[in-house]
């Protein structure tokens, strides 16, 4: 639920301990200042079950950017993640933004994935890190801001075939997919 609990977080800044795993996928927006551009997170939530692998990439196809989430306290999620990962480079968009969000950092005396491992396998694929917890709300924020960062300015002659729309002088509205 991990993935869930960060999305609900963001979206709605709300933390549910109940919250139930995602069957198939489950969709929610949120609009973000970046810059002189408000960029709107179209956010397909996937389910991690193996059961439902096949599915993701109808998902993240056609996406700016992928969160691909790990617990720090279980090293076999920081495993699942990699495949996750290695999926995403050979079925996604060519140039989709990737994020690494090691959850649970409030838990940081059970840790079992340490962070100089975690910024290490970042770098080697080019993808943000950041160390969140959905339940106390750090880094949530930050993690959605470094992607937006990371997301290119779209070019004058797409924003008909994007869904950007002119707000005034010096504000567009982009609307990124992200999974």
């Amino acid at each position: 639920c991990q993935k869930k609990d960060i999305v609900c977080r963001f979206v709605q800044d709300h933390f549910d301990h109940n919250i139930s795993p995602t069957i198939g996928a489950s969709f929610m927006t949120k609009t973000v200042p970046c810059g002189n551009e408000l960029h709107k997170f179209l956010i397909w939530d996937t389910a991690g079950q193996e059961r439902f692998h096949s599915l993701a990439p109808m998902y993240y196809r056609g996406s700016a950017a992928a969160v691909i989430v790990y617990d720090i306290t279980k090293q076999d999620s920081f495993h699942t993640l990699k495949k996750w990962v290695k999926e995403l480079k050979e079925h996604g968009p060519e140039n989709i933004v990737m994020a690494i969000a090691g959850n649970k950092c409030d838990l940081s005396d059970l840790r079992e994935v340490p962070m100089k491992d975690a910024k290490e396998y970042a770098e080697s694929i080019g993808a943000i890190v950041v160390e969140t917890s959905a339940k106390n709300a750090i880094n949530i924020e930050e993690l959605f801001q470094g992607i937006s960062r990371q997301i290119p300015p779209l070019d004058s002659h797409e924003n008909g075939n994007n869904g950007a729309i002119k707000l005034g002088k010096q504000t567009t509205q982009t609307t990124r997919r992200c999974c």
